[in-house]
């Protein structure tokens, strides 16, 4: 039998996820104003930072608060278990098919060219991205020639700094805080207050516990800065901001960028330099992740500065500081169960 028309949307997602099988989980959208949109958020960052730990809790508030169906991919060992230190496969790529958003939380990995054009793919497509911090650096390739401009290292004319300065406005750089001994506190950026992805934080009122990235300015003409990070001297919310050049000027932790798709679609881009998964911890930042989600698929008007923003389940993540990873879990393991 054919599918009705108003459902088909769901039917080729549900199919998507069936391929992909157990290389993901997925969470199905509940009420909200992201009902209808197929978000997919894929992690592998190395550890440092446990994306396969704040995507998964990411996912789960975007659907159960935004009513985003969210499916979630992560490198796996043979075993089907995750493991953030693989970063030669990534299976399950397919269901970029027909997401409606993208969010990448990944660093340095070197896929083969089947699973890469399906990312580059979804890029050249225009449709919308969100990076979160090693999100800058996805992609290292060094066994295939033929997505090499994509590298974050990439020296090709045109395309110097691969996919983080092309498409979201900076490749990686360096640290600019202190890796483990400095923290951040996020200030409006000149001119930003009125931005929809603000809506419901306090300029100052997001800390971190990951330092600030270097970025170099200025950025590209249609990138527009959100917020600045501030680089305190501690792993404290309290602790004073270093004095000096470190801070002067502040620089970027979280910006927009349009990008001009090769089919002629401009893309909206959202990138922060935080987001590790102890960072979620903090309830503006995971305001502003859910501002940006919404924002990207073009619904801003849906935008709540009351909407809800609570973690989901119990949500105990390794921090930053600590490459330690939980060993034999599977995507099906995280799914959400009934209470």
């Amino acid at each position: 039998m054919r599918p009705c028309q108003p459902l088909l949307p769901c039917f080729l997602l549900l199919l998507c996820v069936l391929r992909a099988g157990a290389q993901a989980v997925f969470y199905q959208g509940g009420h909200g104003p992201g009902h209808g949109k197929n978000v997919v958020l894929i992690a592998g960052d190395d550890g440092e930072y446990h994306s396969e730990e704040a995507l998964p809790q990411l996912a789960k508030i975007l659907a159960v608060h935004q009513g985003f169906n969210c499916t979630v991919l992560f490198p796996l060992d043979p075993d089907g278990t995750i493991n953030p230190h693989q970063n030669r496969d990534l299976q399950g790529l397919e269901v970029l098919q027909k997401a409606d958003l993208v969010i990448l939380f990944m660093r340095w990995r070197d896929l083969p060219d089947n699973q890469m054009k399906a990312l580059v793919d979804y890029v050249q497509s225009g449709r919308p991205i969100i990076a979160i911090r090693t999100g800058t650096h996805p992609f290292q390739l060094r066994t295939s020639p033929t997505y090499a401009k994509w590298s974050w290292d990439s020296s090709v004319p045109g395309w110097e700094g691969g996919f983080g300065r092309k498409v979201l406005g900076e490749t990686w750089v360096a640290h600019h805080g202190q890796h483990g001994k400095q923290s951040t506190r996020a200030w409006f950026a000149p001119g930003a207050e009125a931005s929809p992805i603000l809506q419901g934080i306090t300029s100052g009122g997001i800390w971190v516990p990951t330092e600030v990235y270097e970025i170099r300015l200025p950025m590209l003409p249609a990138c527009h800065p959100l917020l600045l990070g501030q680089v305190l001297s501690g792993l404290k919310p309290d602790d004073a901001p270093v004095a000096g050049a470190v801070n002067d000027p502040m620089i970027p932790v979280a910006w927009t960028n349009s990008y001009e798709a090769p089919n002629g679609k401009t893309a909206r881009v959202f990138t922060t330099t935080m987001g590790a998964a102890d960072d979620l911890l903090g309830d503006q930042l995971r305001r502003l992740l859910v501002n940006a989600a919404l924002w990207a698929v073009g619904s801003e008007n849906k935008i709540s500065a009351q909407a809800d923003v609570d973690l989901v389940g119990d949500y105990h993540p390794h921090s930053y500081t600590s490459e330690t990873y939980t060993k034999n879990v599977k995507p099906s393991d995280l799914a959400l169960t009934a209470k």
